[in-house]
């Protein structure tokens, strides 16, 4: 049960007649409580593992921002960050707590930011004990090695000023009374502090969510919040790997030669790069223990499988069954991968990859921009949906993320551009941008970049072997094509040579480059001429 400081802190909310309250218990007092509750089963693992039901990823069009007079100027208004009025909120959160009256809370007192100087505590109050795991999961818990506690920040006394996230799972909207799109919300109140999650027991909004919050504090000391993986070399040197969903950020960056700092969410300060979080969040489609080891032997006791399918006789879980969803999930403390980075901490990057996977079959595997052409791919932030994926989707389709973290972003995209634009100048730091997904044909006719070859080409960017290969111009996008890489196929590093009907590519990649300039209009009074002209040619 919780300590009596606990009840009063959730009273000061409003919250003042909850059932039973649990606070920052161990791991597996949570894992008892979630399969007392029902909650979910084990595996042969010893993982937790839990079923979100109709909702199993996130979803951003029910997310909100309170528009209010602090914040209200400088929030990039729009599809991503849709306003609700103060009252409306106010409203909506009182229905949150009377819906929250009578049941058992969890509580996590957790905190995010591996640096000291940037740190943020945050308080998790959820009504599903796996939420609760899940929150001691993803951000920096004492359960783990990291810290709950804030010690000293630029942002209040700790217990003063935490961030706030209130997790009503159970509880559905009523969208003609209360503001809302769906019986599904999302609601961030910047001023305040202070979370509203409902409607939906995907475990991801909790993460995002306060991603999203610090994507508003962060830049306002100069800090570049980043949507990036990020690990470090046996001399020291720094890389960082962006990326949307799939493309892989989290596979990439758990290499067993190099030290994880973290798999998903990282900030670039002037000492250089912290990790947001204290776990990982990694997909777990088509998993296996030869090709992702490290990830597959982080599924233990106190990890948790979010929409995995579990034998019901031998507990295996079926890391190949997408019956529930193609977005399977594993949510694990960063401690749990052998030779993570200790501090969560690393030196300015080295090098910077931008991953997509393309499934035009296009690009070319491997190329280096300068940094025009950094800031263009940044802002375009592009990957591909591949046909079958999800429904209604045929044929490839192109996806752009502004940032490669458009959802997440309170602030103009230009905003965080700058940071990242300022950065490279100052740390003098290579981009490359890196395509994990097909070549030779487009998804459904050509074959996926085998992830062999792409480890490859990491390690030689990472070595300093391509330092003095001979870069050659693509002739439609622009960007810079080694050579010669260390362990890979020459044809498979120039596209078009892959294909069996150069035509066929050539009007492919015209197509996609279309669809790039077509993106990138609405960024395009917002920077200079050369970035304008780093897009592709053809």
């Amino acid at each position: 049960m919780a300590p009596s400081s606990a009840v009063a802190d959730l009273a000061a909310l409003g919250l003042l007649h909850p059932g039973a309250v649990y606070a920052n218990l161990s791991p597996a007092a949570l894992v008892e409580h979630s399969l007392r509750r029902g909650e979910g089963v084990l595996t042969d693992t010893g993982a937790l593992t839990a079923t979100t039901g109709a909702n199993t990823g996130r979803s951003p069009r029910d997310r909100f921002v309170v528009a209010e007079p602090t914040s209200e100027p400088e929030i990039w208004w729009g599809p991503v960050n849709k306003p609700m009025s103060g009252a409306v909120f106010d409203r909506l959160f009182h229905r949150v707590r009377a819906y929250l009256q009578g049941r058992e809370l969890f509580v996590s007192d957790v905190a995010a930011c591996a640096d000291p100087e940037h740190a943020l505590p945050v308080r998790v109050i959820a009504d599903k004990a796996w939420h609760a795991l899940f929150a001691q999961c993803l951000l920096r818990s004492n359960h783990h090695g990291g810290s709950g506690e804030a010690s000293r920040s630029r942002y209040g006394e700790p217990r003063a000023m935490p961030l706030t996230v209130i997790c009503a799972s159970g509880m559905r909207a009523d969208p003609g009374t209360d503001g809302t799109r769906t019986e599904l919300f999302i609601l961030l109140h910047l001023a305040r502090r202070l979370v509203l999650i409902g409607g939906t027991e995907y475990a991801g909004e909790i993460k995002k969510a306060v991603f999203s919050f610090l994507n508003y504090l962060l830049p306002k000391n100069g800090v570049f919040p980043m949507h990036c993986s990020a690990n470090v070399g046996p001399a020291g040197d720094t890389a960082l790997f962006f990326g949307l969903s799939g493309t892989g950020k989290t596979t990439l960056s758990a290499d067993p030669e190099r030290r994880l700092i973290g798999d998903d969410e990282h900030a670039w300060s002037d000492d250089g790069i912290f990790n947001i979080e204290g776990g990982c969040y990694a997909k777990t489609i088509r998993l296996s223990e030869e090709g992702e080891p490290q990830i597959w032997n982080a599924i233990r006791f106190g990890s948790v499988l979010e929409n995995v399918v579990v034998d019901p006789t031998t507990r295996r879980a079926d890391y190949d069954d997408e019956s529930l969803t193609e977005n399977t999930r594993a949510a694990y403390p960063l401690s749990y991968i052998p030779g993570a980075e200790s501090t969560s901490r690393g030196g300015h990057p080295r090098h910077v990859l931008f991953l997509t996977c393309d499934a035009f079959g296009v690009l070319p595997p491997l190329s280096r921009l300068t940094s025009e052409q950094a800031m263009y791919h940044f802002l375009s932030g592009y990957t591909a949906k591949v046909a079958g994926t999800e429904k209604g989707v045929t044929e490839p389709e192109a996806t752009f993320s502004t940032c490669f973290a458009a959802p997440f972003l309170p602030l103009h995209p230009a905003r965080y551009a700058e940071l990242l634009r300022d950065k490279l100048a100052t740390r003098y730091s290579e981009v490359w941008l890196l395509n994990t997904g097909w070549s030779g044909g487009p998804s459904g006719s050509g074959p996926r970049i085998p992830l062999r070859e792409t480890r490859a080409m990491v390690r030689a960017v990472l070595n300093g072997s391509l330092d003095d290969v001979a870069l050659t111009p693509d002739p439609i996008f622009g960007v810079r094509i080694p050579q010669v890489v260390p362990g890979v196929q020459a044809k498979l590093l120039r596209p078009r040579e892959t294909w069996s009907d150069g035509a066929a590519y050539d009007a492919q990649a015209r197509r996609l480059a279309g669809l790039f300039r077509a993106n990138f209009e609405a960024y395009a009074n917002q920077v200079s001429d050369a970035v304008k002209q780093a897009g592709p040619r053809g």
